[in-house]
């Protein structure tokens, strides 16, 4: 018959065997919550024309914070940012941005990103580091932005 203590050890060696299989994560903890999938619409418009960007809240509990904020970035077909700013986002990741394709930009298939902005949401280590606004020590590494395409019709002259 197992004593109490054996088998308290048993169960905490399969535990410290079964985190150190997850990479060092908790395998009891919820999944890492990524940023929202995003959506851009119209899918083509003329310069000049208007273009929103948008997330609903993610379905996990993001903890983005009261001050949360997006970073959209707009690429042009010659691959040069047009535009980069920030947006409100709530907690849970939602947001609404909308902008004004630039004169200039060219025409053709750009792109558009939206990420989190101030936070690493990227890291593979399992720890939503979102929940404590101190200074982060992890970088991007593993990680490609979304980007999502936006074709630019040229401006009709004038």
């Amino acid at each position: 018959m197992l004593s109490a203590q054996r088998l308290t050890a048993g169960v905490m060696a399969v535990a410290s065997l079964a985190f150190a299989l997850a990479g060092c994560r908790d395998p009891f903890a919820p999944p890492p919550c990524g940023p929202p999938e995003y959506f851009v619409s119209p899918s083509a418009v003329q310069a000049g024309g208007q273009v929103t960007v948008s997330a609903q809240d993610t379905t996990c509990d993001a903890l983005y914070g009261a001050d949360a904020r997006i970073q959209v970035t707009v690429t042009d077909a010659a691959g040069q940012t047009v535009l980069e700013e920030l947006a409100p986002m709530t907690d849970d990741g939602a947001f609404t941005f909308v902008f004004t394709v630039p004169d200039t930009m060219a025409a053709g298939e750009g792109g558009v990103s939206a990420v989190p902005y101030g936070v690493d949401w990227c890291d593979d280590t399992g720890v939503n580091n979102r929940a404590d606004p101190g200074t982060l020590s992890l970088e991007r590494a593993s990680c490609a932005h979304r980007l999502v395409p936006l074709t630019v019709h040229a401006a009709p002259p004038a």
